[in-house]
């Protein structure tokens, strides 16, 4: 029953175990719920962001429990880390300049978000290539995505500097 319920939680509910690029379709499932949550049950950032941190921490653990006794130590159908990855730089776009968003301008930042998640995820720039190689276990599978994270917020933040 719990390595059941390890496997729902570290396949995303079991969008990782789609065939093909299951971890663009945990980034895109991500993207989309937390429009919802957002822009639709208006949930507030700090609940958001403290369900993150909770994910976060649970997904150290719970990814060394799934890959324990497999030969691969980064399988692709857990994708519990795109969720993270992608989570972050949308949550800081919603509380960026503490002001209300229409949706609208929100769907577009969203999908620029959700277009460079996947670009910095799947290309792996340095330092990510380097530290999905150098760190195993759970912590290795999380800290690629969260660098990933992170470039995608310097990119806009980059880019948003210089717009008007």
């Amino acid at each position: 029953m719990i390595n059941k319920l390890n496997s729902i939680f570290v396949t995303f509910f079991g969008i990782g175990k789609i065939k093909k690029i299951p971890g663009t379709f945990a980034s895109l499932a991500t993207t989309l719920l937390l429009f919802f949550l957002f822009h639709i049950l208006n949930v507030s950032p700090n609940i958001i962001l403290f369900a993150v941190i909770i994910i976060f921490l649970i997904s150290l653990y719970a990814v060394n429990i799934f890959i324990k006794d497999l030969s691969n130590k980064d399988p692709k159908e857990v994708v519990i880390d795109e969720v993270i990855g992608q989570s972050i730089p949308l949550y800081l776009y919603e509380i960026s300049h503490n002001i209300s968003k229409d949706s609208n301008d929100a769907l577009k930042f969203y999908l620029i978000i959700f277009i460079l998640f996947r670009f910095f995820d799947i290309a792996k720039p340095w330092p990510i290539r380097d530290l999905e190689r150098r760190l195993s276990g759970g912590v290795g599978i999380m800290l690629d995505d969260l660098v990933a994270a992170a470039f995608t917020v310097a990119c806009l933040m980059f880019v948003w500097s210089f717009a008007p």
